[in-house]
Order: structure tokens, then sequence, then C-alpha cells
């Protein structure tokens, strides 16, 4: 009877066998690496003589402004971030819990639309510099005015506003995980509260902080809307403008191969933030410590101290494109062109959020089932993409799958005696290309982090009953990781909707998405054309940020549950 029974130590050395999973995780990994090797061997081409001035006049410029843009947002989102995560976690007050998922809404909102509606709010003829000069009696912008927003100042407050969640958001889940009895031993030796934040808080946070700001940072070198929009010469615009306006794609791919190198640094600073991260882990099992209770005028103090990012961050810009689309819907409806627009964009979308969330599970479940080292490099590489600005990505795409569709042209004038065209990137699959390589690291993260709650005796049961890799993954983890899924397409879904830099290189001729419309009104100076536009894109741009509340209410559930 016991020979029916499988040998349990022959099913542990067991492979599932897979091969196809392993080489489709291969190709996907080599789709993200194409655009990199691209720009490498375009950058190494020369640019017709433009590489000198390149290098004399526009890159130490675009360099600078660069740098000043990344070090004011980061300060400032590292600031606002961490102040607003200790604010709703160390004290109790009348509108706290509103505050917690109400500071997260300012990511909604794309950086190109805060800078597009602010531009029009603070025109010293919009209706913010015009309330002043009634109130202060003047008649005309020549005798009063405000600081023009169209500055670097302006940028990094802008850009800061909209970009302080990723620090909030990691650094108040730190905070929600660290151990009471470090703040009562401290509270016990006579401490204030403040030096608590001070030598406790802070210090057991920072490798949160440092990974926040980073990915704020990251965000920032891929704007291209606002940056443009406020005046600011940044390394990004140095791209587009290279490429579009002067035609040198190699000074452009030169240039692109600078900001890799940023981006290189922006990640081994994160890496290294995190290196002693393992010292805060322990915390996470210990039970959090109580908020202190304000009322009063302190309570009062404390909400609108935490408001004042969420006002300036997102009601004051959704209020105002609410407004204006109102108006604009009553003069002239919707035009036949914004729903041909927003058509483009949600089947544009959609379509890339399925193929990514293909791609993603791939690479998900062919890491899972070879639990290798060589497989672990596969899945890196793969999400690479995210780190990447959207111009350099789209620069990159735009090398290799312009010289693939010159080759399928050449052949089609050979063979057939036609001439092709420009199939794949008139077609948009490039941009759909684009979507993939950038978007990919979304869909990984999540459907890896829904597989990693399913225990492995789960696959190896399934392979004892006859099933292979894919029935396992039809029968099994598909059906219980439905939610990590549907989380993933919401998330590049909307993501794919407000991309705009490499929407911008890669879009066929007469293709226009939401996003483009809204850049090409903006850049005209005809803001009220594109009202409608930016208000889709932000209510859109609110599903993702109901999601991350949730899953934050849960979390702070589950640590309220813990014995105190």
């Amino acid at each position: 009877m016991n020979s029916s029974i499988p040998d349990a130590g022959r099913l542990r050395r067991s492979r599932p066998r897979g091969r196809g999973w392993l080489i489709a995780s291969l190709l996907i990994a080599g789709l993200v690496v194409v655009p990199v090797a691209a720009l490498l061997w375009q950058a190494t081409r020369g640019s017709a003589g433009l590489w000198g001035h390149l290098a004399a006049h526009v890159l130490p410029h675009a360099m600078s402004q660069t740098a000043i843009l990344m070090a004011g947002v980061g300060l400032l989102v590292a600031v606002i971030g961490t102040s607003a995560a200790w604010l709703v976690t160390a004290y109790d007050f009348r509108g706290r819990r509103v505050l917690e998922w109400a500071l997260l809404l300012p990511l909604a909102v794309p950086t190109y639309i805060v800078a597009y509606a602010y531009l029009d709010l603070l025109h010293p003829l919009g209706p913010v510099q015009s309330v002043i000069r009634a109130m202060l009696g003047y008649e005309s912008p020549r005798e009063f005015r405000l600081p023009d927003i169209r500055s670097m100042p302006g940028a990094i407050l802008l850009l800061s506003l909209v970009l302080y969640p990723y620090v909030y958001l990691p650094t108040r889940a730190m905070f929600l995980t660290q151990a009471a009895n470090l703040v009562e031993v401290s509270r016990t030796l006579g401490t204030s509260r403040r030096e608590v934040f001070r030598r406790v808080g802070l210090p057991l946070a920072r490798p949160a902080i440092a990974v926040g700001v980073s990915l704020a940072l990251m965000e920032t070198l891929n704007d291209i809307g606002a940056s443009e929009f406020l005046g600011v010469r940044s390394l990004t615009i140095s791209i587009y403008t290279t490429w579009v306006t002067r035609s040198d794609l190699p000074g452009a791919a030169q240039i692109s191969i600078a900001m890799i190198a940023l981006v290189v640094m922006l990640v081994s600073l994160e890496r290294w933030a995190r290196r002693r991260q393992r010292y805060t882990v322990s915390a996470q099992r210990a039970r959090p410590f109580s908020p202190r209770r304000l009322s009063g005028k302190a309570a009062f103090a404390a909400f609108a101290a935490g408001a004042i990012p969420v006002v300036l961050g997102f009601l004051t810009p959704a209020l105002y494109l609410a407004v204006e689309a109102w108006k604009r819907f009553q003069f002239a409806g919707l035009s036949d062109r914004l729903l041909i627009e927003a058509r483009n964009t949600f089947v544009l979308s959609a379509v890339a959020t399925l193929i990514v969330l293909i791609c993603g599970l791939t690479v998900a479940y062919a890491s899972r089932a070879f639990p290798h080292r060589a497989m672990q490099v596969v899945q890196r590489v793969s999400t690479l993409g995210y780190a990447m600005p959207g111009t350099v990505l789209a620069l990159g795409i735009l090398i290799s799958v312009g010289a693939l569709d010159r080759l399928i042209d050449r052949s089609a004038r050979e063979w057939f005696g036609f001439s092709a065209g420009l199939v794949l990137i008139g077609s948009g699959l490039a941009l759909g290309y684009a979507y993939l390589a950038r978007f990919l690291a979304i869909s990984v993260g999540s459907v890896e982090a829904g597989l990693s709650r399913i225990p492995r005796s789960y696959d190896h049961a399934a392979r004892a009953l006859g099933q292979d890799m894919s029935g396992t993954l039809r029968h099994v983890h598909l059906p219980l990781s439905k939610a990590a899924l549907a989380a993933a397409g919401l998330l590049v879904f909307v993501d794919c909707m407000k991309e705009l830099s490499a929407t911008l290189l890669l879009r066929p001729l007469n293709f226009e998405t939401l996003a483009t419309h809204l850049y090409g009104e903006a850049s005209r100076g005809t803001y009220e054309e594109a009202a409608i536009a930016a208000l889709a894109i932000v209510l859109v741009g609110i599903l993702p940020v109901v999601l991350l509340a949730r899953i934050g209410r849960n979390d702070q559930e589950r640590n309220d549950l813990v014995p105190k």
C-alpha cells in the first residue's frame, strides 16, 4: 500500500515543468532592456556636431536646474510628509480620521494638472490676484502683482504639494508600527513629545523617509508638463526639445544617459537608506503607542496644519477644474473631439493594462515557481522601467522600434514592391510597448504580493494531483489572487491614463489622449479648453487613492486589535 504514495523527498526535490514560463519571463525582461541598449548605442554615434553645443550650453544649465529642483522638492516633501505622518499618528483630535486618508488625495492629481490649474489661478489677471487687488484698492496689475509662479520656487512648491504623499504613506506606516515601550521610556525620562519625535520617532523612520523621498525625486525627474509650464529647464525638457525641436536624436540619447546615471544614484541612495531597516522590523509586532488627545485651540490648530497640504495640493486645483469644466460645458457642451480623445485614452489604457497584467503575472509566477538567484535577477531587470523617466524610456523605444519599422519597410519594398510605412509607431504599438516597460513593475509587485499569501503547500498538492504549472495557476493561484490582480490593474490603468511624457513622444499622428490634449491647450495658454479633460483625469485618479486609503484603514484596524 505504501508503494502508491509518492516519495516525499522526491516530491520536494521535483522541479515544476515550465520552461515556457522561464522563456517568456526572459523575453519580457529583454523587452525592458532593449530601450536602454538602444540609448547606449545611439549615444555613441555622435550628434552631427551638435553635441559640443549641448555639452557647453544646454547640459550644464539643465543639470543645475534639475539638481536645484530635486534638492528643493526632496527637502520639502520630506518635511511635509514626515510632519503630516507624525501629526495624525502621535495626536488624536477631531477630524484626524478624515485627514488620515485625505492627505493621500494629492496623488490623484498629476503634477502637470496642478501646474496648469495654478498658472490660471495665479495669473496677474486671474481670480486670486484680482481679488487681492480689489481688497487693497489697486486697479491694475501694474500697480500690484504677486511673484510669478513661473519660477524655480514655484515649481518646487507645486511639485512638493503633489508628491509629499510618497513620504507620508511609508512614514506613517513606520510610525504606526514603532514600539510603544520606546516612546514610554522616553516619556518617563522627562522627554517632551517633540523630543520623542526628534530622538526616537525620526531616527526609526529614517529608512521609510528616504524611500519616499527617492520615489518623489524619480517622479520629479519624470515630469515634463509641470516643469515646462513653470519655466524650469530640466533634463527631461532638454531631452524633449533636443529631439523634437533640433531633431538631434544622438544628442537626446546622450542627455538621457546622464538622466539614467541620476536614476542609478537615487536607487543606490534608497537601498543605502534601507540597509539597516532590519533593526526596525522587530517593532512591527509591538503595540503602537497611544496618540495624545488634543482639544480646543490645540485640536483646531492640528487639524488646520494637516489640512493645508490637502487644500493646496488637491482641493484648490480640483475645485478650479470643476468650476472651469462646468463653465465650458455650459458654453459648448462636450465636443466630439473630446469624446474621441476620451475613447482613445480608455481603449489604449485598457489594452495596455491587460498586457501589463499578463506579463506581470508571467514574471511573478515564474519567480515563484523557480525561486533561484537567476530568476530573481530576471525579475529585477523586468522592473527597471519604472525607475526610468518616461521621456528616457520613450526615446529608447523610439530608437529601437524605429529601426525595426525601417527594416519592415525595406523588406516590404524589396519583397512586395510597396512601402509599409511606420507600422509599429503609426499603429500605437510603440506607445503600448512604453506603457508595458514603464508600468510592469507595478504589476509584478502587486501580483507577487498576492501570490506570497498563498502557501507553497498548495503548489505541491496541485502537482501531486497531476497539475502542471499552467493548471496550478488556473485552478489555485488565479482564484486566490483576484484581489491583487484587480488592485494592480487599477493602478496600471490610472497610471496609463496620466502618463504624459511617453505619450507625447510615441503617440501616432493625429492621435490625442486626454493628457496630450491638456498639454497642448496649456502650452497655447487656452486653459479653459482643457478643463474637462483635466477634471476627467483627476476623477479617475481618485480611484487608486481610495484603494490606498482602504489598505491604510485596514492596517490601522489591525494595529488597534493589538493588545495594549
